[in-house]
């Protein structure tokens, strides 16, 4: 019996490990502020006017230093993101001149951005990223998010690592964004900033937002607060494009299984039901 318990105790513990593991490797931070955003939970979705205000942050500000490899201008306008009309992400597009080729005499030439465009980076390679910006290259924003914590776990296991490992991916960029700070007294560092949501603390990317920093259409206050979280949102959906389609497939299935189950139940119980046991 003792032995029994000792490995009982040993699966639980291997499982539990297991669960913890995935998410200290994506870095979770303890401290990331929470915050309810729309799109978590079993039957969360994403905040179209939200993910419009977001892409205008990155577009005008963040977009700058950072790239996103694996947005294409048509993804801004298909079902589950921002929604925007053809017409709009045409129009952004073309505010871009792409390097195309090469032509018929070999030459590479530019032309405006088309639908079919990845979002172009802002710098030709890694090497003139680390010239730029003192030997540091700015991440692609792609999977920012993904990368920072486990809300794309099953929402049944997202809170449990929330309690074990703290607030991760949108939280954590929406605190990073806006949690710039004076450094403790007496302590400074050439070239770099302080922000308490930094592992280690100091960063080399100074603040990027200021209040009025973008002008929103729709007449929200552009604070630092607000645009942090716009852009948060943004990248959790670049992130993961699907997730909304996911959910619903994921609610189908279990409605399924459900419905099935109880079928089956029934089907066993006229079976066996004139069965004395």
């Amino acid at each position: 019996m003792k032995n029994r318990i000792v490995r009982m105790l040993a699966v639980a513990g291997l499982g539990l490990g297991l669960l913890a593991a995935p998410a200290q490797a994506a870095g979770l931070q303890e401290n990331a502020e929470e915050h309810a955003f729309s799109f978590e939970g079993p039957f969360g979705q994403f905040d179209r006017a939200q993910l419009q205000r977001g892409w205008e942050v990155f577009r005008q500000v963040c977009s700058s230093c950072h790239s996103l490899n694996y947005l294409r201008f048509r993804n801004l306008a298909e079902p589950g993101g921002p929604e925007f009309t053809v017409e709009q992400a045409k129009a952004f597009a073309s505010q871009y001149d792409i390097t195309d080729g090469p032509d018929e005499n070999g030459e590479m030439f530019t032309r405006p951005g088309r639908l079919s465009d990845a979002f172009p980076a802002p710098y030709p390679n890694e090497q003139a990223a680390k010239a730029a910006n003192n030997g540091a290259a700015p991440p692609d924003l792609s999977l920012i998010v993904k990368g920072r914590e486990g809300w794309y776990y099953p929402w049944y296991i997202s809170p449990v690592l929330k309690l074990f490992k703290g607030n991760g991916g949108p939280e954590y960029v929406r605190s990073l964004l806006s949690g710039y700070t004076d450094p403790p007294h007496g302590e400074e560092r050439e070239g770099l900033n302080y922000n308490p949501y930094f592992p280690g603390h100091w960063i080399a990317m100074p603040p990027p937002l200021s209040d009025d920093a973008v002008e929103y259409k729709d007449g929200t206050p552009a604070t630092v607060k607000q645009m942090a979280t716009d852009v948060a949102a943004f990248l959790a959906w670049v992130a993961m494009p699907k997730m909304e389609e996911r959910k619903r497939i994921g609610l189908m299935t279990m409605l399924y299984l459900g419905l099935f189950t109880l079928l089956m139940y029934l089907v066993k119980r006229a079976i066996w039901s004139r069965v004395e046991h």
